[in-house]
């Protein structure tokens, strides 16, 4: 083996993994659901520990794939979000007829595509991993194939889905045709040294059309609550965790390397989305009477609110983005954790009005719950409230004023629907009970309520860590 592939060694073994766990669901049929599940967990919790104990500085494949602190802090969140997304998985209902083996095998897969995204340095590198995760999630969205509306979220998500790859990949094809370069360092060198041209500014435009798809960005949102409501709820947990990591990662990476020395170019394309977004999700939320779409919108916002720290287009920025992100999703797997726990008669329920009067049954459940949905409000001092802070900051020290403001207000707006389903769960009338959830789900749900409160006092290795990500990229 030569050395060359050593910074990769991750993605090989979790390439290789689904590979021996899709043999294994082949030969052995259904009954292979159970450990196929488990050991696609086994193998994302090798890919995390490589990960952290492999090299920190390196590259591979001709300077196409690389690895530095921010992949690392980047990976270790998305193969955190796939693990916990597969658990979630693993006990599936009677009535749950969507669950086979091939789920954690099409989850592993995407993995790969969001490690190979979030260490791509070169414009190949950056669509081999992006159609390599995209490929992987078409199918997962429309799994269940006897759901109409599973069927018409896949079938959305892959027609949106194609127009968006092929945006970026326009815009990648004038990037080149006007720089003469697919790598990010000599794309950043041409424009350092001859300026950005229209073409340049062109192509940018195209590439970060195709890439506010991918973390569901306005005007590019429209998949995301289709998606959301119509996949069956752990596919969608999975949705609305790791692909978004990657695709922001690689959001980051485009912006601060490859475009680094047009700044002030997409500095105000990623204010406008970013103000969009948080104006989208938080009055588009207001309305929703399914928690999955209501979560949609939430994401929404949440994107929009990230997009504020990489608009200040600095270390301090991208670090608060990098926390920002570690914040909401373990908030969301959380969260969703008790979403796929909502279950009466073993068939899922959806309605915001199914968690009615959930205080008085579940009293712990309820307070884990109402903390996750303060966290995502930004309430102090849980850790939600760090994430907004923290990326606010950094938009009034790049003396984006307005922007921090706007935020702020679309913030104060969107608390509105978080602070109505607590409100649901301790004052109205109680709705009929729910199931009991599987052990899986009460511990994500424990350890994401545990992480939202005693982030105050116990963060600062994440931001230590964030902060040194961030500086690697400049």
């Amino acid at each position: 083996m030569t050395l060359d592939l050593m910074p990769a060694m991750p993605e090989i073994l979790l390439a290789i993994g689904a590979l021996a766990l899709l043999m294994v669901g082949v030969f052995v049929g259904e009954k292979s659901v159970g450990v196929v599940t488990w050991g696609a967990v086994l193998a994302l919790a090798v890919a995390l520990v490589w990960v952290l104990i492999g090299p920190t500085a390196a590259s591979a494949f001709g300077g196409t794939f690389v690895v530095d602190p921010f992949s690392t802090f980047m990976k270790v969140l998305a193969l955190i979000g796939s693990a916990v997304a597969i658990v979630l998985s693993a006990r599936p209902a009677a009535t749950d007829h969507w669950s086979r083996f091939e789920y954690p095998v099409l989850v592993m897969l995407a993995t790969v595509g969001m490690m190979a995204m979030i260490s791509a340095n070169d414009l190949i590198s950056l669509y081999l991993g992006l159609e390599l995760q995209s490929l992987a999630l078409y199918v997962v969205a429309s799994i269940d194939r006897d759901n109409l509306k599973s069927t018409e979220a896949g079938m959305k998500y892959f027609v949106l889905g194609a127009l968006s790859s092929g945006m970026l990949l326009y815009g990648a094809s004038l990037t080149y045709g006007f720089t003469g370069h697919t790598g990010f360092a000599d794309i950043a060198g041409h424009i350092r040294n001859h300026g950005s041209s229209v073409g340049i500014v062109f192509g940018l435009v195209f590439m970060l059309a195709g890439l506010c798809f991918k973390i569901s960005a306005v005007p590019f949102h429209m998949w995301t609550p289709d998606v959301y409501e119509g996949a069956p709820t752990p596919v969608t947990a999975f949705f609305a965790a790791a692909p978004k990591i990657a695709a922001f990662a690689l959001f980051i990476r485009v912006v601060a390397e490859a475009f680094g020395p047009a700044t002030h170019d997409w500095q105000q394309i990623v204010s406008f989305v970013a103000l969009a977004s948080m104006a989208i999700g938080a009055f588009a939320g207001i309305g929703q009477k399914n928690i999955k779409r209501l979560m949609a919108y939430s994401s929404i916002g949440h994107m929009g609110y990230a997009l504020v720290g990489l608009a200040a287009g600095t270390a301090q920025g991208i670090a608060g983005v990098s926390i920002y992100l570690a914040i909401y999703l373990v908030t969301t797997l959380g969260a969703f954790a008790m979403i796929l726990a909502m279950r009466r008669d073993g068939k899922p329920v959806e309605e915001i009005a199914d968690l009615a009067g959930l205080s008085r049954k579940s009293p712990m459940v309820a307070a884990g719950l109402a903390t996750l949905f303060f966290s995502l409000a930004g309430i102090p001092p849980l850790a939600g409230f760090f994430a907004k802070l923290y990326v606010f900051q950094a938009a009034v020290a790049a003396q984006l004023y307005p922007l921090a403001v706007l935020g702020v207000l679309a913030s104060v707006v969107g608390a509105f629907y978080y602070i109505r389903l607590v409100k649901v769960m301790y004052f109205d009338e109680p709705a009929p009970e729910l199931d009991a959830a599987s052990i899986e789900q009460k511990v994500v749900f424990a350890v994401a309520s545990l992480f939202v409160l005693v982030f105050v006092i116990a963060g600062n290795g994440i931001t230590a860590a964030a902060t040194a990500a961030a500086k690697s990229l400049f």
